[in-house]
């Protein structure tokens, strides 16, 4: 069988028996695409070290319209998707290359931009809670801070999704993992009173206002769901009127959230299960937060 033909049956496999996301499944899709337009439709017993090598060449040597490089980033996630179609073959007893033999490259490690209290409460005093659009916006920027949501989990929050009594729900985020979210009181009572200023029985728990009409039709309710680009847009408007110099993006307030988490005692395996990481390495990211706090406990205790 071809290498086209085993690519198609690996994605099958990620979608029905790993069901994994439309999103990974896209991505896997595009990297084992772009290999097999360097390799051609080859036997996978014809994949070796020295084509896995040439592949990484023909990566880093890739330009954009803009004359721009593949990050190393990018480029590992195209070995990563490699090692996994590998990894499957082999499974299947199907001749091919090792996939542990292909070493992944170093990356650098992340650093994320994150928010100071003081940051955060400039932002949201610029919300102006006088008129619906304004309440939805503080109930928008007060959930992503007290949840550490993801944008797209944001996004697809129904009403019917938010216990007011226990103050939590549960969603399905990456990979479908279902995980239960916190609430603080303040989000709560910011959701709570935008909802009661809503005129309509829409299921989306935030909606646009710009189009006027209250008619109770389903399919008019789901049209006017924010998306993850109005979204984006909400958070980044407050942020320049708020004077804040950094990018902020929701995700700007996912980091915070996790920051002051730490700051305040939590442990990083706790963060990692409230933030919906598959990997603790993905939670340690955060670490300067966990070494800095140490740092001020050796400073005030071995002084």
């Amino acid at each position: 069988m071809k290498l086209s033909e085993l690519i198609q049956k690996f994605l099958e496999n990620c979608e029905v028996e790993k069901n994994q996301s439309p999103k990974t499944i896209r991505n896997y899709s595009h990297y084992l695409g772009r290999f097999l337009e360097f390799a051609g439709d080859i036997e996978p017993k014809k994949i070796t070290l020295d084509k896995v090598h040439d592949f990484r060449l023909f990566l880093n040597r890739i330009r954009d319209k803009a004359d721009g490089q593949l990050g190393i980033k990018t480029q590992t996630y195209h070995i990563i998707a490699l090692r996994a179609f590998l990894k499957y073959l082999i499974k299947n007893d199907i001749e091919t290359l090792a996939p542990e033999k292909i070493e992944l490259p170093k990356i650098p490690q992340r650093t994320v931009e994150f928010l100071d209290h003081d940051e955060i409460d400039r932002i949201f005093k610029e919300v102006d809670t006088s008129n619906i659009s304004g309440l939805r916006d503080i109930a928008i920027l007060e959930t992503l801070y007290s949840t550490g949501l993801r944008v797209s989990e944001l996004a697809k929050l129904d009403r019917k999704n938010i216990d007011f009594k226990t103050k939590e729900f549960m969603i399905r985020g990456k990979g479908r993992k279902p995980r239960l979210v916190f609430l603080s009181d303040r989000s709560a009572e910011k959701i709570r009173t935008y909802l009661e200023k809503r005129e309509d029985n829409f299921e989306p728990l935030f909606i646009n206002f710009k189009r006027g009409s209250t008619a109770e039709d389903i399919t008019l309710g789901e049209k006017r769901r924010l998306t993850t680009v109005s979204i984006e847009n909400i958070v980044r408007k407050y942020a320049r009127k708020a004077g804040i110099v950094k990018q902020v993006s929701p995700h700007t307030l996912r980091h915070s959230y996790a920051t002051t988490l730490l700051r305040n005692g939590a442990d990083i395996r706790s963060v990692q299960e409230m933030l919906g990481h598959a990997s603790i390495t993905t939670t340690q990211i955060y670490t300067h937060v966990t070494n800095e706090r140490l740092k001020e406990v050796h400073r005030k205790f071995h002084g």
